[in-house]
């Protein structure tokens, strides 16, 4: 059954995506010669051992796990992990692996892998000498011959102090480390495509860093917390942010290394989201980017923003972006191609969709599979007028916030929606630079680089969307982001459908009733509403001849002016 649209039951994303028609003979013989082929990016990391740091977030998760799944030839990876909320590296590091991320890896290469291959070391990329004990440090210094540089804080909003010291002066330390290691074939730094943000076409080279990174990094060394946040905005200059001004900082710093003579691969991936195809479709760890619009718009607390609707954003899927770390580091060591050593991993070249299209596929995509506990019949619309957006604002996001915030405590609850504004509010501040600046991303590199691959490398190592299905990737995403980030169940849907009904006509009766008293308003007040017009022309032809008698006193050749509105009847 369907109402307006509203679908009684809807096909997993991930269960289109992941059906097959029986394969052929044909398919079978292919099947076996793309197997005899060569996989060259496993092969590269055959008896190495890796150290990465940034393990522990959404794309080291992803890294590692595929590590893992498709290179057994790797003998360890060391993951630079800190002590957190009372829990040793080792705790934190079981707590990742317990993930439904890596259950297709112990399915497919047994349990013990992990405790195998996985070496938790307990160090702090902001600390000095990233708080590593001098045995570590040696251990590392002698047996790793890759570094994976990722660890940064993402916060947007983040104090400069605190972004300094982890985003750069930790990339610093990194570099210092690298120095040190006796048999190191490549730093891998993993940027970010958006940190040269005055730079409107990005090209795959180096760009001179906003500040003097060694500078600024003193700077917030001997500066307190207060100083640094009093000068942040005039630190950041024409940046929108601590994390696009750090990032560029490090970017310098491994340039500098760079020219110094050490292996240093520079990738800008843009902006990372939910997995597309392996191991876990759609999965995330988070709710930035488009899976928080998605997830916002889908509850009904986001029914408004200031963007331009045609245009977009760079959007890399995590498991792509993981390939093409792969995929570059091979073409770096292994071909010797020390020319593509800053590589923009980017899609906008060859796709491209727009906010608008986003929100019109999201609406109908969480119609199909609805949040449990929406507050309001998912709707709104994007809006070019600031005004407009304000407007909205006030009347479709705080009164109805403080209106359920009201009924909420008068039951005895603690209030949660003008909480939950705020923090779309602070996802607004970074979201609008964004959606409403424009940038092309030159990705040569990654596009040739794609043609030395074989068929086997290419499906293994995916990096294009030849095949991508928005509608299904979408849905994934969202299904993924039901039972992942919000812990709602898929028995739960069919609840989810009927109370979407439910605030589907409660949206439509809302919307009638209102337009009804707006409607009786305007006929009972008619004389009272006439009344204030009338006086308004007065005041405003009053204001008229008064500033036209100004400018005309100056000259005692000027007629005198008469009223701007001749038809007593109006006055």
């Amino acid at each position: 059954m369907t109402v307006d649209g509203l679908e009684e039951s809807g096909t997993s994303g991930s269960e289109r995506t992941m059906s097959r028609e029986e394969p052929s003979a044909a398919d079978g013989a292919e099947s076996l010669d793309v197997e005899s082929l060569p996989d060259r990016i496993s092969s590269l990391l055959d008896g190495r051992e890796v150290l990465v740091t940034g393990g522990t977030g959404f794309l080291g998760k992803v890294f590692i796990e595929k590590l893992l799944r498709v290179c057994p030839g790797i003998v360890r990876i060391y993951l630079l992990v800190r002590a957190k909320k009372g829990k040793d590296p080792r705790q934190r590091i079981d707590d990742i692996f317990s993930s439904p991320l890596f259950d297709k890896l112990k399915a497919e290469r047994g349990t013990d892998l992990i405790a195998r291959k996985v070496v938790g070391v307990a160090g702090d990329v902001s600390a000095p000498d990233l708080g590593l004990s001098a045995a570590d440090r040696k251990t590392l210094c002698e047996r790793v011959s890759i570094i994976y540089h990722a660890a940064a804080t993402i916060r947007f909003d983040e104090e400069l102090k605190k972004a300094v010291m982890l985003n750069t002066r930790g990339t610093r330390l990194m570099l210092e480390l690298a120095k040190e290691v006796k048999k190191l074939d490549a730093f891998v730094y993993i940027s970010t495509a958006y940190c040269h943000l005055e730079e409107k076409v990005l090209h795959e080279k180096a760009y001179p860093p906003p500040a003097d990174p060694h500078k600024t990094i003193k700077f917030c060394e001997n500066m307190s917390d207060e100083i640094c946040n009093s000068m942040t905005k005039s630190v950041l200059g024409n940046l929108p942010n601590t994390y696009a001004f750090t990032k560029a900082l490090a970017e310098g710093l491994c340039v500098e290394a760079m020219e110094k003579g050490l292996p240093v691969l520079i990738l800008r991936p843009s902006v990372v989201i939910p997995i597309w195809k392996e191991p876990l479709p759609g999965w995330t760890d988070n709710i930035n980017g488009p899976t928080g619009l998605l997830i916002g718009a889908g509850k009904g607390v986001i029914r408004t923003m200031y963007c331009d609707q045609n245009g977009y954003a760079d959007y890399l899927p995590v498991d792509i972006a993981v390939n093409g770390i792969m995929i570059a580091t091979w073409n770096y060591i292994a071909n010797g191609d020390k020319e593509k050593s800053i590589v923009n991993m980017t899609s906008s070249s060859e796709f491209q969709i727009s906010w608008a299209e986003i929100i019109e596929r999201g609406r109908k995509i969480t119609e199909r599979v609805p949040l449990n506990g929406v507050v309001w019949y998912p709707g709104g619309s994007m809006k070019r007028s600031r005004l407009l957006h304000n407007i909205c604002l006030l009347f479709f996001h705080f009164i109805p916030a403080i209106l359920i915030d009201t009924l909420i405590f008068l039951a005895g609850h603690k209030p949660i929606m003008m909480r939950v504004q705020r923090r779309i509010m602070k996802g607004f501040e970074v979201f609008e630079y964004y959606a409403n600046n424009q940038w092309q991303f030159i990705n040569d590199s990654a596009l040739e680089v794609r043609k030395q691959l074989n068929k086997r490398e290419r499906l293994l190592y995916k990096i294009d969307g030849d095949d991508l299905d928005i509608d299904a990737y979408f849905e994934d995403c969202i299904r993924a982001a039901r039972l992942y980030i919000l812990k709602e169940l898929p028995e739960t849907l069919p609840a989810a459908r009927r109370h979407l009904r439910i605030m589907y006509w409660v949206d439509k009766i809302t919307k009638a009733v209102f337009l009804g008293l707006l409607l009786w308003t305007l006929v009972s007040y008619s004389d009272a509403i006439f009344d204030f017009l009338r006086a308004f022309l007065r005041l405003l032809n009053y204001s008229v001849v008064q500033i036209f008698n100004v400018f005309s006193s100056s000259s005692s050749q000027s007629p005198s002016v008469t009223p701007v509105i001749q038809d007593k009847s109006l006055i």
